[in-house]
């Protein structure tokens, strides 16, 4: 039987923040969120120092693109910076556009599953609010073909993900073009509402309601891309987050020596990781007569239900990666909820509104929360792992037992999945 590695817990930083009006670099962004990460796990210094003696633990650092945002690389590394006891400990960065969160996270749970770590720390990060926004999106564009997709183009990825909306609406005729627009709309609102009830998420103080979302064009929502405009988009974040993750054998002795119950704790139980053809025009012939647009991403939830034994009736909550409508849109088929072609009804009936059957986004997702690249994948994981722990608080969904996370990167290029439930 495969080793199910342990969340012990972690954080996140205020994803309101601009670290960069406040004074602070990526280093400071570093320093506060381990400590914070640390704290709430309750993993100290000292520990990690006798784990490394050992050789039993490790550090993940997922990042998109330091180099341009901060002019800086190597930052697997950093944790040096934050406290002497990671002198020695083995670390790397992982990158994968936005989901280079996620592939951090994934080399930390093979690493936990071969027996090499008994104890993984990911952190994810991402300062975005270094440079202006026409600067920071063609730096985004490097997720995509930069030469062929992003080159001289003002903000590639709305283009990009305003195809994607073009082929929902070309490839679902049997379904009036407006509806389709207005469950785009409604998925804003959703995402909205939800931040409004998380004290760490980017827009939890702003306004948005379906009537502004559904009126794209205008000085007030803006077009960006297509059918796109700015209340169809994610948000530039700067922002971090922690998790703690472990072998069952660590997670027994971290709970008996902490005084915590392993109930508090949640288990990757299973993952998918598929990469789509990198240019957006060859994911779209390619999935051309297919059921699903992008199929590589319903393969990725299908690998991460197989491997946790699971199926889209099990979940109780899941987190996706809304970077726009259109995403989280077609994300909809992908995890099972309706059939291809369906998702406005589950839109419509609120089913994946969080008092419905399948609750998205509970925390806001990308559009209310924030998106910070390099944290994304974390933040999401985490955001399960609170609910089917009971501990998201004013945005928990009451009698989680199980959930399932999608975090893509590029134009659905890179998708991974984690199912993570109580044991």
């Amino acid at each position: 039987m495969s080793i199910k590695p342990y969340i012990l817990g972690g954080a996140q930083t205020d994803f309101q923040r601009n670290w960069t009006k406040e004074g602070k670099t990526f280093v400071s962004m570093f320093r506060e969120i381990v400590e914070d990460g640390l704290a709430a796990v309750g993993l100290d210094y000292d520990e990690i120092k006798r784990l490394n003696k050992e050789n039993r633990v490790g550090v993940f650092v997922g990042n998109f693109d330091a180099e341009q945002y901060a002019n800086q690389g190597h930052l697997g590394a950093f944790l040096t910076e934050v406290h002497p006891a990671f002198y020695g400990v083995p670390g790397g960065r992982y990158e994968a556009a936005c989901a280079s969160g996620s592939v951090a996270l994934d080399a930390a749970g093979t690493k936990i599953r071969a027996g090499d770590y008994d104890v993984c720390i990911i952190v994810g990060l991402e300062v975005m609010k270094t440079v202006n926004s026409a600067v920071g999106g063609d730096f985004l564009g490097t997720a995509a073909y930069y030469e062929k997709e992003a080159k001289g183009i003002e903000f590639p990825f709305p283009k990009l993900f305003g195809k994607l909306a073009d082929v929902i609406v070309e490839r679902n005729s049997h379904v009036k073009e407006d509806r389709i627009m207005e469950g785009f709309a409604e998925i804003s609102r959703i995402n909205y509402d939800n931040a409004k009830t998380n004290p760490r998420a980017q827009t939890r103080s702003w306004f948005m309601n379906k009537e502004h979302a559904n009126t794209r064009g205008g000085d007030y929502n803006m077009a960006v891309g297509g059918r796109l405009a700015i209340t169809d988009c994610s948000q530039v974040t700067d922002g971090a987050a922690l998790m703690v993750i472990a072998s069952p054998e660590y997670a027994k002795e971290f709970a008996k020596k902490s005084g915590k119950k392993l109930e508090s704790m949640s288990v990757l139980k299973g993952w998918g990781h598929r990469v789509a053809p990198m240019q957006f025009v060859n994911k779209v012939a390619e999935s051309k007569g297919n059921d699903y647009i992008l199929p590589w991403t319903r393969q990725a939830v299908k690998d991460a239900y197989d491997r946790a034994g699971l199926d889209i009736d099990q979940m109780d909550v899941i987190e996706t990666h809304d970077c726009f409508t259109s995403s989280e849109y077609a994300a909809i088929s992908a995890f099972g909820i309706t059939k291809p072609g369906e998702e406005h009804q589950a839109i419509e009936d609120g089913t994946i509104a969080r008092t419905g059957k399948k609750p998205i986004n509970p925390s806001g997702g990308l559009i209310g929360a924030g998106h910070p690249v390099g944290a994304s994948g974390v933040r999401m994981a985490l955001d399960i792992h609170k609910q089917v722990t009971g501990q998201a608080g004013g945005y928990q969904v009451e009698g989680s037992k199980n959930g399932i996370m999608l975090n893509i990167g590029g134009s659905a290029t890179t998708n991974m999945t984690f199912v993570i439930g109580q044991e």
